[in-house]
């Protein structure tokens, strides 16, 4: 569940007709939602080509975070660190208007923690244009690979340099839309230091 609170952004697989559509998206996660093992929601365009199929098949959503590059020796070895799940199952559409809100809510607050308190409701029209697709965490699993190199016998003989590269995700202090007056708020600026953090 770790690495579903980190992460930003995952990818949903769909078969769209005669072929698969992978789709970036925001998400949010409820671990004692109403599915098998817990929640994962996902939104989208009530105009979306990707909906329909997408409730009639299974789906996959993927989750990456890449933590470093490895460099080794050899070509064969190199490789990268990073944590990864895949959750597959079949997405109910969610229509009870409570779970609805609370889902559009907690895909705000995966963002920025405590965002949506801070904003109007949305309308009728925007609650119609929008769907959420709830998908059950049962048959999710994950990946991770951490540390250095893989050595072949005599990998320690050769010459070349071998090491990591550790990569982390940065983000910069926020940027006010030219119309706001407001100051940035005290969630958002405490947001932006925990992703900027060293």
């Amino acid at each position: 569940m770790a690495l579903l609170d980190d992460a930003l952004i995952a990818h949903l697989g769909v078969v769209a007709g005669a072929h698969l559509v992978v789709l970036p998206t925001a998400f949010g996660v409820d671990p004692a939602g109403p599915d098998d093992g817990g929640t994962l929601y996902l939104h989208g365009s009530v105009a979306a080509g990707w909906l329909a199929p997408a409730l009639e098949h299974d789906v996959c959503v993927t989750v990456t975070e890449l933590e470093g590059l490895v460099l080794a020796r050899t070509g064969f070895h190199h490789s990268m660190n990073y944590r990864s799940a895949v959750v597959i199952g079949r997405p109910r559409r969610v229509t009870d208007q409570g779970e609805r809100r609370r889902a559009l809510d907690l895909i705000v607050d995966h963002m920025v923690p405590g965002r949506s308190a801070t904003l109007r409701p949305p309308t009728r029209r925007e609650l119609a244009a929008t769907v959420v697709i709830a998908l059950p965490l049962a048959e999710a699993s994950m990946k991770q690979r951490e540390g250095g190199a893989t050595l072949e016998p005599g990998d320690l003989e050769l010459d070349g340099w071998a090491g990591l590269v550790p990569v982390r995700r940065v983000a910069s202090a926020p940027v006010t839309e030219d119309y706001v007056t407001d100051e940035v708020p005290e969630l958002v600026l405490r947001r932006a230091a925990e992703l900027g953090r060293v």
